[in-house]
């Protein structure tokens, strides 16, 4: 029997097939031995439909109401079904907007817990629910043909032995990237794979990881993902993917095979593991791309409107815009949780992941409203076997009620460190910040996770992330340039605490071009180098630009793809070189300081100033000198004390050295020197807008 003749076959049967009762549990579409079973999560719902398709997604075989309901949720059982079964969820109910509920059986609705998509989403008005002239009146097009679908996935792929790796945090190094800013650009990269997950594994990418010293990839959003309408009608795409609409399915714009993508991802996985890379994902479980009460009928609205979205309790009509995308995803529930918490295991259990950071991630722990440092959702993940051995790190923030929530997540978490990314900034680029200030940022902020019984790596140190100017940027331009995202340059931070340097862009002058590369080198040399943990935005080892544009979310072009024809290959070497430093000597040690002195009687850290004395409780507050020395009694590594030195100034300093004998291990002032030996009882000649780092010599 030849294929067209097959697929005749499996669709005429697919039309005349009888669904069983089947099993609520587990959510989604999950083969087992009586075939198919479809378990479909929807409390208000008077009925749901199990829509099967032929292998084009084009045909629609049959509806067959699902027939069994447990509480909840709603299930029915596929006798023998075809491989790669095509699918979509038809749910029936009221159509009552103002009430919250947007029930229309006339379109096709996307499984929440879709393994693999089938389609290209394109924009069209017969996705909403609602007739766009009419907001209240229901949309009895059919729009099946234009919908997504989900596919139910083959497995069986061959993971070889690969396990998650586990890396110490003391021991972690982050490289926030885009997997296709990344190498879509990279001549080192096969063309086919340029751009795609195969690429972020291929040879020169591993290359390039290696020898930057990173042991971690955290990944921005590989969900699948929609476009905002007003991108697309501008010719543009949420290149970020921040905009979820599936929490179990890949983005497939990024593989080289959409219908294999999952096989593409793991093998990823498993090469960046062979090659001692976790990989981290980020994860927005704040908002859907179904956005507020305009937005379409894609998937959750569609099955239960009032369950997976926060709505105003006196206006059920309105959707809570804690996310300021439209729409707030009801955690509370938990159903929805539990959605959370499968996807989670999902992508650590079968996908091997090795964490997540959460976007807006106070979203996650809010009950009616507050914030709840010890709410359901970590409590959840706390006693989970499987999530409590993942890296989970957060963006401490959001938009609701006193969203600013940083030094607030549990123990065993991780946060982005704001506070260490403005100070660093500030101290640096001239913004006026004091020493007191960077004391406490170089060492692990202390002020913020300490008090909380939280280890010095619950800072995620930053000086760069995906969100903002780059750190070439950051040195070349004072205002954001963002005409290109089209809305008029009023998106993206205005407070970037940049310095130009004296010009707004590229220059040609020699001398603001060596500021701006000594600036460059003092800011990643103390984001690797302050205790905590420590994070590059990838690019900034390579001097990338985005040419002023500090929110380029848009911008799936060379604006965001990273140039490497014109790497900054002396760069390169100097941040791996710090690398290095820091992961063979951890000179801020992984503990907190304490005060206590050690078996020398030597305080474990002792603060000084260029005159070799220890500063005054009004130098600590003083913004208009900007050199200290920390010397470091006991460091995470080494038989000797170690001896940090900055100096933000515009002037050299001859910084008196401490006693005892002492070798330099970096002067960023001059990146490509090999550590030497310093003549006893002299100055060192720190120079402007520079960081050293010193070692006791031990011995003889």
């Amino acid at each position: 029997m030849n294929q067209a003749n097959a697929e005749v076959n499996t669709n005429e049967a697919l039309s005349q097939v009888q669904l069983l009762e089947g099993q609520p549990w587990p959510l989604g579409a999950t083969p087992c031995a009586q075939g198919l079973n479809l378990a479909v999560f929807s409390t208000d719902a008077t009925a749901v439909e199990w829509c099967l398709f032929d292998a084009s997604g084009q045909v629609e075989l049959a509806r067959l109401a699902l027939p069994g309901r447990s509480g909840d949720v709603w299930h029915g059982l596929l006798p023998a079904p075809p491989p790669g079964l095509v699918y979509g969820l038809r749910a029936h109910g009221p159509w009552a907007p103002e009430q919250g509920l947007r029930f229309n059986p006339h379109k096709l609705l996307l499984d929440p817990y879709a393994r693999e998509v089938l389609g290209q989403f394109e924009w069209n008005d017969l996705h909403f629910g609602h007739e766009r002239a009419r907001e209240h009146a229901m949309d009895r097009r059919d729009n099946a043909q234009h919908a997504l679908k989900a596919r139910v996935p083959s497995d069986g792929f061959d993971w070889e032995g690969d396990e998650r790796l586990h890396t110490p945090w003391r021991d972690t190094v982050l490289y926030e990237l885009h997997v296709r800013s990344f190498s879509r650009q990279h001549p080192g990269v096969p063309e086919s794979q340029r751009g795609t997950y195969a690429g972020l594994a291929s040879d020169a990418a591993l290359a390039h990881f290696a020898k930057l010293g990173i042991t971690a990839l955290s990944l921005l959003p590989v969900h699948l993902n929609v476009s905002e309408q007003r991108l697309a009608q501008q010719g543009m795409r949420n290149h970020w993917g921040y905009n979820t609409l599936g929490y179990f399915a890949l983005e497939p714009h990024y593989a080289q095979h959409p219908h294999q993508v999952r096989d593409e991802f793991r093998g990823m996985v498993k090469r960046l593991h062979a090659a001692g890379i976790e990989v981290l994902l980020d994860v927005v479980f704040n908002h859907t791309a179904e956005a507020g009460r305009d937005g379409p009928l894609l998937s959750f609205r569609g099955l239960c409107n009032r369950s997976y979205y926060r709505l105003e309790p006196q206006a059920p009509g309105h959707y809570i815009n804690w996310s300021g995308c439209g729409n707030s995803l009801n955690i509370q529930h938990p159903r929805v949780m539990q959605m959370v918490l499968d996807s989670l295991r999902y992508w650590v259990g079968e996908m091997h992941v090795d964490g997540f950071r959460f976007d807006l991630a106070p979203a996650l722990g809010r009950g009616e409203a507050a914030f709840e440092p010890l709410g359901a959702f970590f409590k959840a993940v706390a006693q989970d076997p499987l999530l409590c051995t993942a890296k989970m790190v957060a963006e401490p923030w959001d938009l609701g009620p006193d969203g600013y929530r940083l030094g607030q997540f549990p123990p065993g978490w991780a946060e982005w460190n704001d506070k260490f990314r403005d100070t660093l900034r500030a101290y640096w680029l001239r913004h006026g910040s004091h020493r007191g200030e960077l004391a406490r940022r170089l060492s692990g902020s202390n002020d913020v996770f300490d008090a909380k019984h939280r280890a010095p790596s619950a800072g995620v140190n930053y000086i760069v992330s995906h969100d903002g100017f780059t750190l070439s940027d950051l040195l070349c331009y004072q205002h954001r340039h963002n005409l290109a995202n089209g809305e008029n340059n009023r998106d993206g931070h205005a407070h970037n605490l940049s310095w130009n340097c004296g010009h707004e862009g590229p220059s040609t002058d020699p001398e603001v071009n060596l500021l701006r590369e000594r600036l460059a080198r003092a800011l990643l040399a103390c984001t690797l180098l302050a205790k905590g943990t420590p994070m590059l935005a990838s690019g900034d080892e390579i001097g990338h630009t985005q040419r002023g544009n500090n929110n380029p979310y848009c911008q799936d072009n060379t604006t965001s793809w990273l140039n490497w024809e014109t790497a900054d290959e002396a760069l390169l070497e100097f941040v791996a070189r710090v690398v290095r430093l820091r992961q063979h000597w951890q000179p801020l040690g992984t503990r907190w300081f304490t005060g206590t002195a050690t078996l020398s009687g030597r305080l474990d850290v002792h603060w000084l100033l260029p005159n070799g004395q220890a500063p005054q409780i009004e130098e600590w507050h003083r913004d208009d000198q900007r050199c200290l020395g920390m010397q470091l009694n006991r460091p995470g590594k080494g038989p000797g004390a170690m001896l940090l030195l900055l100096n933000a100034d515009g002037q050299d300093r001859a910084f008196q050295l401490p006693g005892g004998r002492w070798r330099c291990l970096l002067d960023t002032a001059l990146p490509q020197a090999p550590p030497w030996p310093l003549p006893s009882g002299i100055a060192f000649d720190l120079k402007a807008h520079s960081v050293a780092l010193l070692q006791e010599r031990v011995g003889g």
